[in-house]
């Protein structure tokens, strides 16, 4: 059976610093990088703290995401999650597994993991051999119906009210919208409630949108693709939104491209805020969605889930708020 100081040899510190890392005390002096070793080594070593009770103080926690390491990089939105998650872990000596679904046989690195944060979209036979691996799960950024799950998710419905009262409330009446599609594994259309609550908008207020719904992927070379079909039309949309902070900036570019002003000509709303938003030309109005905090959020209370084992499921809604900004005017 593998000791404090069998963990100690190998990562070549001492019994005590093992020993206080193992027992979460936050108030030991040694580096984030020091800790993580730690953690790691008696990972490796499969060390079983004693306890009387059934509480971990620390323990192994599975982070899975459904997209691949490129569009990570491509859309800070889930890499902010990530951080979160991570962060947290990092402050409170929890040793992680991550893996992208795009991995081969990423479920296996997840064997020994004792809970388990799921972070994008996954099928219902994903759903349940994760719940095979840990009863310790929440799924970030996927609603899900079942009440015995626990879920973090934006509120779209206050979000996307917030967009179009706003850009009601400037004078547009012809409001497009571009979206990206998702696919699941089994390459079945996950529904956006984002483009489901902006034509039930629509229809509630009188506003002229059939004609300027364009959906690809959430990517900018798609925002700069679908706004480029779009003035093919002949009358245009005064306003824009966008599913999405890239797909915003890639409709952003083919504005420019083809001569137009924003917001002179056409304004032009973005979802997300990711960092570049700020500094396009002109800056753009996006809706803030908390990714960071989603993740931090999901990492807390999926440890708490593994320590109490609650009978009720969570289902948590973060709030969205409007980040007014140059992209945005009245209609001439």
């Amino acid at each position: 059976m593998t000791t404090i100081k069998d963990i100690a040899v190998s990562a070549g510190v001492s019994s005590a610093t093992v020993s206080r890392i193992l027992n979460n005390d936050n108030t030991l002096n040694v580096s984030p990088e020091t800790r993580q070793k730690v953690l790691d080594t008696a990972n490796s070593l499969n060390y079983k703290k004693k306890s009387r009770t059934s509480a971990k103080s620390a323990f192994t926690l599975g982070i899975v995401l459904w997209f691949s390491p490129q569009q990570e990089l491509e859309d800070n939105y889930y890499l902010l999650i990530r951080q979160g998650i991570e962060d947290f872990c990092m402050q409170n000596c929890i040793h992680v597994v991550r893996t992208y679904k795009a991995d081969i046989n990423y479920m296996d690195s997840l064997k020994n993991v004792d809970a388990l944060v799921c972070v994008g979209k996954f099928t219902e036979d994903a759903v349940q051999r994760f719940y095979e691996i840990t009863s310790s799960v929440i799924f970030l950024d996927m609603p899900i119906d079942d009440l015995d799950i626990s879920t973090i998710t934006l509120d779209f419905e206050h979000a996307m009210k917030t967009s179009m009262d706003y850009l009601t409330s400037l004078g547009h009446r012809r409001i497009g919208f571009l979206g990206g599609k998702e696919y699941l594994d089994n390459h079945q259309l996950f529904p956006d409630m984002r483009k489901t609550l902006f034509i039930e908008y629509c229809k509630k207020h009188n506003i002229e949108y059939e004609p300027y719904i364009r959906e690809q992927a959430i990517a900018i070379e798609a925002g700069y693709h679908m706004m480029n079909d779009l003035l093919k039309l002949d009358v245009l949309p005064t306003a824009v939104v966008s599913s999405s902070d890239p797909i915003a900036i890639g409709a952003l570019h083919a504005l420019t491209d083809k001569g137009f002003r924003v917001p002179e000509d056409i304004s032009l709303m973005g979802f997300d805020d990711t960092s570049l938003s700020a500094f396009t030309t002109p800056p753009l109005t996006t809706i803030h969605a908390p990714a960071y905090d989603m993740g931090n959020f999901g990492a807390n209370i999926v440890f708490n889930i593994l320590k109490h084992q609650p009978a009720t499921a969570l289902k948590i809604k973060l709030p969205c708020k409007l980040m007014e900004r140059q992209s945005c005017g009245k209609p001439l």
